[in-house]
């Protein structure tokens, strides 16, 4: 069976992709599961740049093909902020826990009224295959900051608790949406199905 690097720690990042991919037989492998500790600076400018040198980094360390995203929050009312700076806007020197984000960005937008609080969860995967070729695939997903969120955190997902998705009147938590829900916004999901014939192609032997 072939073997594909998901080359992300963030657990629920890793479960939300095995999930997307399990109607594929392959071998998904964490980090953790090839032994890789060394953690690559993201010096990109965009989400496309970081996702791209994730790939390659640690397809170079694995000598597996490798599937690695970039992605984060984007506030209209406030230019986009914070973008590829999002685990890193509390505190440019390190991530900031899930809490610290769900705070600050609440504090950050408390001056925005109703009406413009709009943002959304934008996303880049990038896939390493094995001849060396990028494949990248990117989606998004839009709603509105309520003046008063829920707090309820979805792990590994800090800005899922803040997106709230007026069409079906629910915040943007994969665990409450239902199956359809999933595969009509499910941002993730989308940019997966985009690479699955790449994988199917190139990566299933």
């Amino acid at each position: 069976m072939s073997t594909l690097l998901i080359a992300t720690t963030n657990l629920g990042k890793l479960k939300e992709i095995k999930r997307f991919l399990a109607d594929l037989p392959i071998r998904l492998v964490s980090l953790k599961d090839a032994g890789i500790r060394e953690v690559i600076k993201e010096t990109g400018k965009t989400f496309e740049e970081n996702a791209i040198l994730k790939a390659k980094f640690y397809s170079e360390k694995s000598g597996l093909p490798t599937l690695a995203d970039d992605g984060g929050f984007e506030i209209d009312e406030l230019g986009g902020e914070p973008g590829v700076y999002s685990h890193r806007w509390v505190d440019p020197t390190r991530e900031s826990s899930d809490e610290e984000l769900n705070t600050y960005t609440i504090e950050r937008m408390k001056h925005l009224p109703e009406g413009k609080r709009g943002a959304q969860l934008r996303l880049v995967l990038a896939l390493m295959l094995p001849d060396g070729t990028i494949k990248t695939a990117e989606d998004s997903v839009h709603g509105i900051v309520p003046i008063h969120p829920t707090g309820k955190l979805s792990p590994g997902f800090p800005f899922r608790s803040l997106l709230f998705l007026p069409e079906i009147n629910k915040y943007y938590n994969h665990d409450e949406l239902t199956e359809l829900e999933n595969e009509k916004y499910n941002h993730r999901k989308k940019a997966l199905e985009q690479l699955k014939p790449y994988i199917k192609r190139y990566v299933l032997k």
